[in-house]
């Protein structure tokens, strides 16, 4: 369906970009990544502990190295971090496959991240503050994606995956539905 074509989630943390991934990756025979995973893994650090030691600027660097790795090759989904929006660079690497934008309301974020106490930028901070203010300054950047996704309380991993799938098959071939691999 899609040619090889790479397709990149995008979205505020959250919205299940990794998960959703993970389920559609396979469905579309493609390879499954997550940028923030192979930054981990490259630097033998977690996110939040790259965030304390070199700060926000630094990750955002080596997030953007592991995109352009990335958007060499064919074939995959990529959840990437809710940031990865902000560089103009990042663009022109997302642009070179399906972007899909998860967009979910800040209520239900903060339902889904009341626990996680791994996020940098939730630390010390109302969490629907901080998050509204990163919906509010990376929407204009979310809304150049292909494809917007809107979930809402009722929605499933699964049924996301459905739907993205659909979605794509629309875009690709618009008015044409094609049974998706199994």
């Amino acid at each position: 369906m899609l040619d090889g074509t790479n397709v990149f989630l995008i979205g505020l943390m959250g919205v299940g970009k990794t998960t959703v991934g993970r389920l559609l990756a396979p469905r579309l025979g493609y390879t499954f990544i997550d940028t923030d995973a192979l930054v981990e893994k490259a630097t033998g650090k977690s996110v939040a502990t790259l965030f304390a030691e070199v700060g926000e600027a630094e990750f955002r660097h080596l997030e953007s190295q592991v995109l352009a790795e990335a958007a060499a090759f064919t074939r995959l989904v990529v959840a990437t971090g809710g940031g990865i929006v902000l560089s103009p660079m990042n663009w022109s690497h997302l642009h070179h496959g399906i972007i899909v934008w998860l967009d979910a309301p800040v209520e239900l974020l903060c339902q889904r991240l009341a626990h996680d106490r791994q996020r940098p930028l939730l630390q010390g901070e109302d969490r629907q503050i901080t998050l509204s203010r990163l919906l509010e300054q990376r929407q204009n950047l979310y809304a150049q994606a292909d494809l917007r996704l809107t979930i809402s309380t009722v929605d499933t991993p699964e049924s996301l995956c459905e739907r993205t799938i659909a979605a794509l098959q629309d875009r690709i071939e618009p008015g044409r539905l094609r049974q998706p691999p199994a």
